[in-house]
């Protein structure tokens, strides 16, 4: 059973891991941009986690999260086929979540391909609401779904 104390932060040897997954599970058909030397960047970077479960040779899922003051930004989240709809990705977006609240950030936002009904569910059944539609957002060529989370009430005037 996957838990919380599955879940761990990337390191540089979990990369290639990592961009294959987004390139076979999100960037399909548009390129493909979540590259290893990319993916090492956000490992790197101290304003982004990248939380994953599984062995560097056998990533099931990660979650890509930048902060900001307030907000944060899922930039990137797959599940391998073979785990979807087994708690996995559920158990990394919430790990990724108490860090945000930890960091008293408020809001996380992400983004979906709007033709992608399996994405827009989960997010859904996580507490995430659909906020907008951004047209030609991915590649220019499809759109996305931009959906949101309060971690916490938002300030009333």
């Amino acid at each position: 059973m996957i838990s919380a104390t599955s879940v761990r932060l990337a390191t540089p040897a979990d990369a290639a891991g990592i961009a294959a997954m987004s390139r076979d599970y999100i960037e399909q058909g548009l390129g493909w941009s979540w590259t290893v030397a990319r993916v090492e960047r956000a490992i790197r970077d101290p304003d982004i986690n990248v939380a994953v479960v599984g062995d560097r040779d056998s990533i099931i899922g990660f979650g890509i999260m930048s902060y900001r003051e307030t907000t944060a930004h899922l930039l990137l989240f797959a599940v391998h086929g073979s785990h979807q709809r087994k708690g996995v990705g559920g158990v990394i977006l919430a790990w990724l979540e108490a860090v945000a609240a930890e960091a008293g950030i408020s809001r996380i936002e992400v983004e979906c391909r709007r033709e992608n009904p399996a994405a827009r569910n989960f997010y859904g059944e996580q507490g995430y609401h659909e906020q907008a539609i951004t047209k030609r957002y991915y590649a220019g060529v499809e759109d996305a779904i931009r959906l949101e989370k309060w971690l916490a009430a938002p300030d009333s005037p």
